[in-house]
């Protein structure tokens, strides 16, 4: 009996015999990829072979892969018939043209036909053998031909015939014949060639007949409806391309001769008809599209339609209405197209009539472009005569010295009708948000213009654009978002409130109790607007702004010179301020009012931003007089310090300090005041009090810190002044001053005073001493000088020297220890 070994020796037995078995078998594997790689590189130098010896390579089975042709055998193939086709079709093209007179009647029907006879019935015999390919070139040869045949047949038979003529009818013949040819045989080449063909015969007879305009466009859009046909029928695809390419062609070419023809008509008739191309075009996109099976394709074509029904109505409206209708009526047009979305046609061809309407209302839109960039941009121009006098009417007041828009009756019209659409069709689009923005856009836009369009008289115009302010508004404190911040179209209402503000604003330049007005209307709407806590970071300022404006007006208004209308423009930063401190905190403590909280510390910004620009107007107004500009400054100065009473303005404090201190040295320079010290100390006594009060909470401030910039700003321009002075006071008293600094430096051992307290005082006593020495150097010998500067510069050279050497005996010492 055999002994069998337990079963763990038996499995670990078992484990050792596959490691075994797996370690052999990738020794062979490499083996085997070495002999391939081998055997490859071999074949690679071997040179090429003559004829009759025998092939030395890798034996059979060994797996080595054979060169790769660089061109597969059908790519030869082809190649070889095309380029045989081609040359036989140059041949016969030669031997018609130029040895056909060498040949009677009877030789040249002779080898034409025989040879056109052979090319078409050679396929035949070539099909039944399975040479498919080479029956598709001799075929191409017989088609080509065919064409020469009947060129020959016009040559010889009809030679007073008229071209056109003749070219309709050998293109129809010849595109039956080919398709009649292709369908029989079954070949690929003469059905496209066909249906390329067929698109020739109706248009060039039309132009053998010499039809007129109108007939063309009709042929060719009767042509392309047959190209369409074709194409919508056809199974293969190259017919398809072919049918399509042609369709399209000659239905663009019907498309846009029916339009020039509409638009550029002399009457109702001609325009009528022009339309009725066009009504035709679109019935044939819309019969093509239903049946088209790409959707895409079919909203193409659907939009074409509508652009066509669209054209033809302007055409006719063009010579039947006042010209400034003409574009109104073609927005009602394109309004009906959106009749289609309550019937029952195919979804993407109702998709393509109410993008076709779409565009047609955007293009209305851009019509009225022109005259809503004159209402917004000609104030500016009229800004430059200020209170010039009352213009005759609001037109004139808006569009001084810029051209007119003609046709622009309507074009309130258009931009509101536009603006009523998108609000009604505007729950129903999937672009809802913009929806919502751009039709209370085109209603301001219709506000705008309207009372230029109407001409209305002067003040009628201003009262006008206020409501027009005013509504807009409104309208973004109404439709704010709950939480505070305004939604897109209440932005959008709070920019065009501010847009129209600055027009109406220079339009009213022209008069002045107009001007003063409307400016106080203008800052009480803002002003009202930035109560709410949405709209306030836009309304807020811009009530500001106008309020500055205000002020200007009134006291140009009151015959008060510049300077003096700075005290009153000065009343807005002091409100700014005020607003700001009960609308401004902390953003991250608790609200007092809830939600307005919020908003109104997102508005503190905005408004100080205003009132420090109103401030800036007021120094500049009053810059010319010094004495008014230090009272200015003074006055800006205690708005400052007012500011700096919030906790999270203390950083005003510096400003109100600068402008106290600018108030300050302005007033001296009105006094012609020249001594710098009056400038100075003012500066240095606050200073050296700050520093001291700090260096008592905090020791460890060094004294550069509490006192070097309190001690510099009047010691260095001192010191200054002292040198060119040519009197004893000021040097004595700056020497005494800087006697007391290093004096007090030393007692409390201070690094600032101790350095800038001596070299003041060295440098003026060096002041005081520069006779006596300038009459010493004066005694001294004129070579005592250079003398001097030589034995300084040898001494230097020397120490240098004695420097390098010691270097040199370190490195040594160090080299030697190594």
């Amino acid at each position: 009996m055999t002994n069998l070994p337990p079963p763990a020796e038996e499995l670990r037995f078992l484990d050792a015999e596959l490691r075994q078995l797996d370690v052999r078998r990738a020794t062979l594997l490499r083996r085997r990829a070495w002999l391939v790689h081998t055997l490859q590189a071999t074949a690679a130098r071997q040179p090429a072979l003559g004829p009759g010896t025998a092939p030395v390579g890798p034996p059979a089975g060994t797996g080595a892969a054979a060169r790769r042709p660089e061109a597969t055998a059908p790519g030869v193939q082809n190649v070889l018939l095309v380029l045989g086709g081609v040359l036989l079709t140059i041949a016969a093209i030669a031997f018609t043209l130029v040895s056909w007179g060498h040949l009677g009647i009877a030789g040249r029907a002779l080898v034409l036909g025989a040879l056109t006879v052979g090319a078409l019935g050679a396929p035949v015999a070539l099909l039944r053998r399975g040479l498919r390919s080479t029956a598709e070139a001799v075929a191409a040869l017989g088609t080509a031909l065919t064409v020469l045949d009947a060129y020959a047949l016009h040559e010889v038979a009809f030679p007073g015939t008229d071209g056109a003529g003749y070219t309709a009818t050998a293109s129809a013949v010849l595109a039956a014949l080919w398709a009649v040819y292709g369908v029989h045989l079954g070949l690929r080449h003469p059905l496209p060639l066909a249906v390329a063909t067929a698109h020739l015969p109706l248009l060039l007879g039309a132009i053998a007949v010499g039809a007129g305009p109108y007939t063309l466009t009709a042929v060719s859009l009767a042509t392309a409806s047959g190209g369409a046909a074709v194409a919508l029928r056809a199974a293969l695809l190259p017919v398809r391309i072919v049918a399509v390419t042609g369709a399209l062609g000659t239905g663009a070419a019907g498309v846009l001769s029916a339009g020039w023809l509409g638009w550029s008509a002399s009457g109702p008739g001609p325009a009528a008809r022009a339309a009725a191309l066009l009504l035709v075009a679109a019935a044939l996109a819309l019969v093509a599209g239903r049946f088209v099976p790409r959707p895409e394709i079919s909203v193409g074509a659907a939009f074409a339609a509508g652009l066509c029904v669209v054209a033809g109505a302007g055409g006719v409206l063009r010579v039947t209405v006042p010209g400034e209708w003409t574009v109104p009526g073609c927005l009602a047009c394109a309004i009906a197209l959106l009749a289609a979305e309550r019937t029952r046609l195919h979804h993407p061809l109702r998709q393509g009539l109410v993008r076709a309407s779409a565009a047609v209302q955007g293009f209305a839109v851009l019509w009225t472009l022109p005259l809503v960039a004159g209402c917004v941009l000609g104030p500016a121009v009229r800004g430059a005569g200020a209170w010039s006098g009352t213009p005759r009417d609001f037109r004139d007041a808006v569009f001084a010295g810029l051209p007119r828009p003609p046709y622009a009756g309507t074009a309130p019209l258009v931009l509101a009708v536009v603006a009523a659409v998108l609000v009604v069709v505007g729950h129903r689009t999937a672009r809802r948000p913009a929806v919502t923005v751009a039709a209370p856009v085109l209603g301001w836009a219709a506000a705008l213009v309207l009372p230029v369009v109407l001409q209305l008289p002067y003040a009628a115009g201003l009262v006008a654009h206020a409501v027009v302010v005013a509504a807009a508004l409104f309208f973004a404190v109404r439709f704010g978002r709950a939480d505070k911040r305004p939604s897109p179209p209440s932005l959008t209402a709070l920019l065009l409130a501010l847009v129209t503000s600055v027009g109406l604003a220079l339009v009213s330049l022209a008069s002045e109790p107009a001007t003063i007005a409307v400016l106080g209307t203008l800052t009480v709407l803002f002003a009202a607007a930035g109560l709410r806590p949405g709209p306030a970071p836009f309304a807020a300022p811009a009530a500001l702004c106008h309020a500055t404006a205000l002020a200007c007006a009134i006291g140009a208004s009151a015959g008060r010179p510049p300077h003096h209308t700075a005290l009153l423009v000065l009343v807005v930063p002091a409100v700014a301020a005020l607003i700001a401190s009960r609308t401004g905190g902390s953003r991250t403590g608790g609200s007092r009012t809830g939600g307005s909280r919020t908003g109104g510390s997102r508005a503190t910004v905005p408004v100080e931003v205003a009132g420090a620009a109103a401030g800036l107007l007021a120094l500049a107004l009053a810059a010319p007089e010094p004495p008014m500009l230090a009272l200015v400054l003074s006055l800006c100065g205690a708005v400052a310090a007012a500011t700096a009473l919030r906790p999270e303005r203390r950083a005003a404090g510096w400003a109100a300090a600068a402008l106290f201190l600018l108030a300050t040295w302005v007033r001296l320079a009105a006094w012609d005041v020249a001594a710098p010290e009056a400038y100075t100390l003012p500066v240095t006594g606050p200073a050296l009090i700050v520093g001291l009060l700090r260096r008592r909470r905090d020791a460890a401030v060094s004294s550069w810190t509490a006192y070097g910039s309190g001690l510099a700003v009047t010691l260095v321009p001192s010191l200054l002044a002292a040198w060119d002075d040519q009197h004893w006071l000021r040097p004595l008293a700056l020497g005494v001053a800087a006697l007391a600094v290093t004096l007090a430096g030393a007692r409390h051992r201070l690094q600032a005073p101790l350095v800038l307290g001596p070299g003041v005082l060295a440098l003026v006593a060096l002041h005081e001493l520069t006779p006596y020495l300038a009459q010493v150097v004066g005694a001294l010998p004129r070579w005592a000088p250079p003398a001097v500067a030589g034995l300084v510069l040898l001494i230097l050279g020397a120490t240098y020297e004695q420097r390098l050497r010691d270097a040199r005996r370190l490195r040594e010492a160090l080299g030697r220890l190594g």
